[in-house]
């Protein structure tokens, strides 16, 4: 029987790619489920639903919900799946540091965190998932057969986004990201629906000094381990 895998943790820790490469390996789905939210972000300010001061005009995106379909489609150019937004392919624009700088707020909206987990049980409801985000082992799929948390410190965690996003060509600085990422491991962590938390049976992942191959080899191993594979 195909297990359901959750995997949460802090942002820019590396989880999306992890949970990428152990679908391929194990022949399962990928589910983003941050691109989900950023996605919900990226409608916000193409709307117009971002307010000057930075805050999100929640009265006037409630009752767009229904307007915000978020999907994912196979790329065979890169071997992952790219996120689309109302049929639109979104992949490169909800990566930005104006969507990284918007989508935890977005994100703390009860009735987004409602709409997009309504979404994402529908898409595991069969098994043979991997999904990550924040949420996803304590309110997504709590009964989900393997959990991991990972983490690492913010400077390494913002030296990979820097990293990531100067080989794009992007002009950003370490002190921009390091801040971003403080602010919104505050928020994450502190909302009221659904906060960044470590569920009690995960198991926990501290990847601040390990490769991409070392990260790699302990989910499989993890994953074995659980399905006796």
């Amino acid at each position: 029987m195909p297990i359901t895998i959750a995997i949460d943790g802090h942002s820019s820790c590396g989880k999306s790619t992890m949970a990428k490469d152990l679908a391929r390996q194990i022949g399962y789905i990928y589910i983003d489920s941050g691109a989900m939210y950023r996605c919900c972000t990226l409608f916000c300010i193409e709307q117009g639903l971002i307010r000057e001061d930075g805050t999100v005009d929640v009265e006037a995106l409630e009752p767009r919900m229904g307007e915000i379909n978020v999907s994912f489609r196979f790329n065979p150019e890169t071997g992952r799946p790219d996120a689309y937004l109302n049929g639109e392919n979104v992949e490169s624009r909800i990566r930005t540091m104006e969507v990284s700088s918007y989508v935890s707020p977005v994100a703390a909206i009860p009735f987004v965190r409602k709409a997009m987990t309504a979404q994402q049980q529908l898409m595991g409801q069969k098994g043979g998932i991997v999904m990550d985000g924040r949420d996803i082992g304590t309110a997504v799929f709590p009964n989900a057969e393997m959990k991991v948390f990972v983490t690492a410190s913010p400077e390494v965690r913002a030296q990979r986004r820097y990293d990531e996003l100067r080989a794009k060509g992007d002009d950003v600085s370490f002190d921009e990201i390091l801040k971003n990422l403080q602010e919104r491991d505050r928020i994450d962590s502190t909302r009221e629906v659904a906060p960044l938390r470590q569920a009690p049976d995960a198991l926990v992942l501290d990847n601040s000094h390990l490769t991409i191959e070392e990260q790699k080899q302990w989910l499989l191993d993890r994953f074995k381990e659980k399905t006796g594979e």
